[in-house]
């Protein structure tokens, strides 16, 4: 550095210390961080939706592959007898295996054990008996089809179908298994002795499939073997029917007979209405 004409000499420690303030240390610092909403996972007890353990999903967690399908007619519905009008109200009524189906079957071709209605106390179905009857109108309409045509082409007649035959099968089958256990659930209420409605309804629904092997046997072109098929068949049915409800309309007194005898002749009449309008061929 030069001052006036005079020059001196300055070091590069005496720059440094000339130029640059020395700082003090200051020693230990704290440094303090806003607190965070992170996470950890897993959480804690008291932390997130799940609480009191870490075993279950919460509450609003999507568990459609965590479990059984449902849908929205399994939930719980609170609209009161409208619900009786939905199609979740039956589903239970059809939800049967097959092989509960053909156990039930078999039981209704052994009239007199007598035990169909404790077997299927605890879950009585409507899906046998709606395709008995469903069968029922389509073995009555082909049959009785089939051997009008073979008699008029036999005779050499003219032969046109018949569609009232489908009709007056469904009328039959179907009426019969609605309303006669809906007029017995009555009279049974009345008496004290009530039964549930569905298992009425299962009872009686596979107490017409001995009629299946019947109408295919009508094929043959004999009046009085006609007559013992529907005879019989008849007489299981109403058998198997009676002996069903024997134990428990024993519990309305003195009228059980009466009411045991007036299921019998019953389903005794329903076979003698078959055999004249099924089971007979007229040309």
């Amino acid at each position: 550095m030069m001052t006036g004409g005079n020059y001196t000499t300055i070091d590069d420690s005496q720059k440094v210390s000339g130029s640059v303030p020395s700082v003090p240390d200051p020693g230990h610092t704290t440094v303090k961080f806003a607190e965070s909403n992170l996470q950890t996972f897993p959480p804690s007890a008291t932390q997130g939706k799940i609480s009191g353990g870490t075993s279950n999903p919460p509450r609003d967690a999507d568990d459609t592959f965590s479990g059984p399908g449902r849908s929205s007619t399994d939930e719980p519905h609170s609209g009161g007898w409208l619900h009786k009008f939905t199609v979740g109200a039956y589903k239970p009524f059809f939800d049967v295996d097959t092989s509960d189906v053909v156990d039930r079957l078999k039981e209704s071709l052994f009239p007199f054990r007598g035990t169909f209605t404790e077997k299927t106390a605890d879950k009585p179905d409507l899906y046998g008996p709606f395709w008995i009857c469903t069968t029922l109108i389509f073995v009555a309409a082909s049959i009785g089809t089939f051997v009008t045509y073979v008699a008029h082409k036999w005779n050499k007649q003219e032969w046109n179908y018949d569609i009232n035959l489908v009709t007056w099968s469904a009328g039959v089958f179907y009426g019969y298994v609605m309303i006669v256990p809906l007029g017995l659930y009555v009279v049974l209420k009345y008496f004290s002795a009530p039964s549930g409605l569905v298992q009425l309804f299962c009872l009686y629904g596979y107490s017409l499939f001995i009629f299946i092997p019947a109408l295919c046997l009508s094929v043959v072109p004999v009046e009085i073997f006609r007559w013992v098929i529907a005879g019989v068949a008849g007489f299981m049915s109403a058998t198997f029917v009676a002996l069903n409800l024997k134990a428990h309309i024993n519990s309305a007194g003195e009228r059980s007979i009466l009411i045991i005898a007036s299921i019998f002749l019953l389903q005794l009449g329903l076979a003698v209405v078959l055999k004249l309008y099924l089971f007979t061929v007229t040309v």
